[in-house]
């Protein structure tokens, strides 16, 4: 019999080293033996899903929905729920592959999420609320919204939070949970049209019709203010020094930057009621000054005849 090649025993010790290397056991808990080899196993899988996931969403997914007539911000949802949800389905069947029992390592997992539970509670709310914005779509990208005093527009919605830039280019990291739980004004759901009201005053002995005129004229002069519904110049009511006036004009622009587009108006305004001479006031008050003499009567200073003399004063 003819003896192996000097090379074959080197090489046959080498793949027994190997396959030790790979069969030593890493972890072993509730029946379970995870070895390096499984570890290697399971880093290449999910590597697959990840790149598979990447293909699907990017060459399949994104193709199919660009065809579609939904929304931007409906397409973003559906691609966000089908990325989570075929990311799920991969990691649970390549843990399958490589022969982990999820059953006899549910005693494991209850161990932890006991001991962990009350330190991710606010990160499981934040998913759920996010699975929950993704599903009903209350929220969508694009969407100009008001959280706690602070408008924006909402850039990205992730399943822990939602990024919302406001006007100023200032980015709010919002938690899910707080778009789920508090109030939320969204200004873009449905139909983005809004009424803005612009208080103005005006002195008394003012032609309020004639005001009323010149006020719709400015309105109507304004290329981003609809012409139905009609503006309309609301009297408020009878102020301490002005006649109180609101207008009302409806604008599907007004959302996108509100503050310009009532700057804008204000101009306008400013320069018609300064053009046609219309006042308008500043608070005004009635100041009664008295003088008069004081004497002196079993020790106690008693007025005498007051003098009543009245002047207007107007602070600034």
């Amino acid at each position: 019999m003819r003896a192996p090649p000097p090379l074959v025993l080197p090489m046959r010790e080498l793949l027994t080293r190997w396959r030790e290397f790979l069969d030593f056991p890493l972890v072993r808990a509730g029946g379970v033996q995870f070895t390096i080899g499984h570890l290697i196993e399971l880093v290449i899988l999910l590597a697959i899903v990840w790149v598979a996931e990447l293909v699907f969403r990017r060459m399949f997914l994104a193709r199919l929905l660009s065809r579609s007539r939904l929304r931007p911000s409906v397409q973003f949802a559906i691609t966000k729920i089908a990325r989570y949800t075929f990311l799920v389905i991969g990691i649970y069947l390549s843990l399958q592959a490589v022969e982990i029992n999820l059953n006899s390592l549910a005693f494991l997992a209850g161990a932890l999420g006991v001991g962990i539970g009350f330190g991710l509670q606010n990160i499981v709310s934040n998913f759920i609320s996010g699975l929950i914005i993704l599903a009903e779509a209350p929220i969508a990208l694009g969407d100009r919204v008001e959280v706690n005093g602070t408008v924006g527009r909402v850039t990205e919605i992730n399943l822990r939070s939602t990024t919302v830039v406001t006007t100023d280019n200032i980015c709010i990291i919002v938690p899910n949970s707080n778009l789920i739980t508090g109030t939320v004004i969204n200004w873009s759901h449905g139909d983005p049209t809004v009424r803005t009201r612009l208080p103005i005053g005006v002195a008394y002995g003012t032609d309020v019709e004639h005001l009323r005129k010149l006020l719709l004229e400015v309105a109507a002069a304004d290329p981003d203010i609809l012409k139905n519904p009609e503006p309309e110049l609301l009297f408020v009511g009878y102020g301490d020094s002005a006649i109180n006036f609101e207008l009302a004009v409806w604008s599907s622009v007004s959302v996108e930057k509100p503050l310009r587009f009532k700057s804008r108006l204000y101009y306008a305004i400013h320069k018609c009621l300064e053009a046609n001479k219309i006042e308008i006031p500043f608070p005004q008050r009635d100041l009664h000054l008295r003088s008069g003499t004081l004497t002196l009567q079993n020790g106690n200073l008693v007025a005498g005849a007051p003098v009543i003399e009245k002047s207007r004063v107007s602070p600034l």
